[in-house]
């Protein structure tokens, strides 16, 4: 069954250490993608997300402009991070795993989400949606993300260990419907 990322509803957010003595938190607000879900056979799933690159924001424009350059993500040249999904894996009725290919900077490499199903409702318009929390740690430097400065005291700026956590919200397609195959009645002269 098709569904899509319901954007206005769903956030991907990002957390790495700065300093190596706090969080700074960030999220990216273009999270598009749709969502093959089976809410009877959740290992028949399949998910496929595009994200802007460019649409980081942390509330702080210098480190935003300094995630987005070629020290990082590289927007200009790289504007789409990607994931999709390989398999899924069903845990308990409302828990799982996705295993996925991650593309940042035209790296791709295999992660797994732990995900938590929040259950399915009808809106009081007639659309039918589906709500999921996943979350995972990849290490920045297995995407070519190396950039970093030691600091005085030991240690380095940026850590190495970014979390993510995502809130989704997907909202069912209504079925294809089928158009009458036309046939030709006759040749015309």
């Amino acid at each position: 069954m098709s569904w899509i990322i319901d954007a206005p509803h769903t956030r991907a957010e990002f957390a790495a250490r700065h300093m190596m003595i706090s969080n700074v938190r960030g999220q990216f607000t273009d999270v598009t993608g749709t969502v093959e879900f089976d809410a009877a056979d959740p290992v028949r799933s399949s998910v496929e997300v595009q994200i802007g690159a460019d649409s980081l924001l942390t509330r702080d424009e210098k480190r935003d402009a300094h995630l987005k350059s070629p020290d990082f993500l590289n927007v200009a040249e790289y504007p789409t991070i990607t994931f999709k999904s390989k398999r899924v894996e069903k845990l308990s009725p409302t828990q799982g795993r996705i295993i996925g290919d991650l593309t940042i900077r035209d790296v791709t490499r295999e992660v797994v989400l732990d995900v938590e199903y929040a259950g399915q409702v009808k809106a009081p318009w007639g659309a039918e949606s589906a709500g999921f929390t996943a979350s995972t740690s990849i290490n920045r430097k297995e995407w070519g993300l190396n950039w970093n400065v030691v600091l005085e005291t030991g240690g380095v700026l940026v850590g190495d260990i970014v979390k993510i956590n995502i809130e989704l919200e997907i909202v069912k397609q209504p079925d294809a419907v089928s158009m009458p195959r036309v046939e030709a009645v006759g040749a015309l002269n």
